[in-house]
């Protein structure tokens, strides 16, 4: 019994040495999403009762969270326990005979993590602990310019990848055109050290002109974008600003000598409709004082005004007639007389018949309306 024991005891120890050999070995791996990857996981346990073989496959995202990849048991194997998974893991060759690796195609960030192999039979256990890194590359890369593009400007290059596996790093260089090669920068070229994914072109010159191409670059690859560069001449930039502004000047010119244009012909034609109207029709009728030759009142008034009132009166006279006979057809008031002072008081004036004036031998004198100062006589 104790010969028979003896070996059990020594095999029953090598095992538990290689399983505890096997927890504490530890495997890492680096893919590039996208990529397959193999994780392996050996064993000698189906060898011992294949009814009872169970291997299981593990993965710790964190402390805390733990997910079933795959695993076979009771002569079925289940390939659809994790949902982000499903399809895309499976065993790489015979498990049974003692290769349970885990193989899983197009890799995704989601799963990277601490992979965990079981495999248990006839109350042996084995199993191994891999971690899994998932890398991805930079996305392609946004360039863009920020500045003026003119002559003695900055000029700021801008570049950015919106994802991939940090760190990733930016450089900047001028491409060749004609054979496609790149180049360094301009001299006068800065790189902000705290954004290396900006590149500051000072005092820009003919020379600046060209093609840049920027590299967003990780350990998993790089990706590229290009801009191009077209430094205008200021001089160009100044005779197109003239230009402008000569169009706008000589718009405005052009806007102001039609209105004044418009609004000289409209006086015209408004002093041309005014014009036979200067003569009013209701205009007061010029005033008349009448003299009667052989009356008592004309003769005192005549010695009062002297012979100086008579000449006055004898060539207003002479003018009134001279202007009725230039006149076409005078338009005939009524003559009215002018006020007189009665005893110091004014009186309202008096309308006089016209028949009672030709019996009293009174001569009429017609005067256009403006004329005021000429008297019927």
């Amino acid at each position: 019994m104790d010969a028979h024991s003896r070996p059990l005891t020594t095999s029953t120890y090598l095992s538990a040495s290689c399983s505890v050999w096997l927890a504490e070995a530890q495997t890492e791996f680096k893919r590039v999403a996208e990529e397959n990857v193999t994780l392996p996981c050996h064993h000698r346990l189906g060898l011992l009762e294949q009814g009872s073989l169970d291997i299981e496959w593990l993965l710790h995202t964190s402390e805390s969270v733990q997910k079933a990849v795959i695993t076979y048991s009771g002569g079925h194997v289940y390939d659809d326990l994790n949902e982000e998974q499903k399809g895309r893991v499976s065993f790489t060759s015979n498990f049974r005979a003692g290769d349970a690796s885990l193989q899983i195609i197009s890799l995704q960030s989601s799963d990277a993590g601490k992979y965990i192999c079981k495999v248990k039979n006839a109350g042996q256990y084995e199993w191994a602990h891999i971690t899994l890194k998932v890398v991805e590359k930079p996305s392609k890369p946004k360039c863009w310019l920020e500045g003026e593009l003119s002559e003695g400007k900055d000029l700021s290059l801008q570049c950015r990848s919106s994802s991939g596996t940090a760190p990733i790093s930016y450089r900047w260089q001028r491409i060749n055109e004609e054979d496609e090669k790149a180049e360094h920068l301009p001299p006068t070229s800065r790189v902000n050290i705290s954004n290396p994914g900006q590149v500051l072109l000072k005092n820009l010159t003919q020379m600046s002109t060209g093609l840049y191409q920027c590299m967003a670059t990780n350990e998993a690859g790089q990706e590229s974008c290009v801009v191009r560069v077209t430094v205008q001449h200021a001089q160009n930039i100044g005779m197109i600003a003239g230009a402008v502004c000569g169009v706008v000047v000589g718009l405005c010119l052009l806007f102001l000598v039609v209105r004044l244009t418009i609004r000289r012909k409209e006086k015209k034609r408004y002093e041309e409709e005014e014009a036979p109207n200067e003569i009013r029709e209701d205009a007061e009728a010029p005033k008349a004082h009448l003299v009667k030759p052989s009356s008592s009142s004309s003769g005192s008034r005549s010695s009062r005004s002297g012979s100086s009132s008579t000449r006055s009166t004898a060539n207003s006279a002479s003018r009134s007639q001279r202007t009725l006979s230039t006149e076409a057809t005078p338009h005939l008031t009524p003559p009215q007389y002018s006020q007189r002072e009665m005893g110091g008081k004014e009186t309202e004036p008096k309308k006089v018949d016209y028949a009672n004036l030709m019996k009293m031998g009174a001569t009429l004198v017609m005067v256009p309306a403006q004329s005021r100062a000429f008297q019927t006589v």
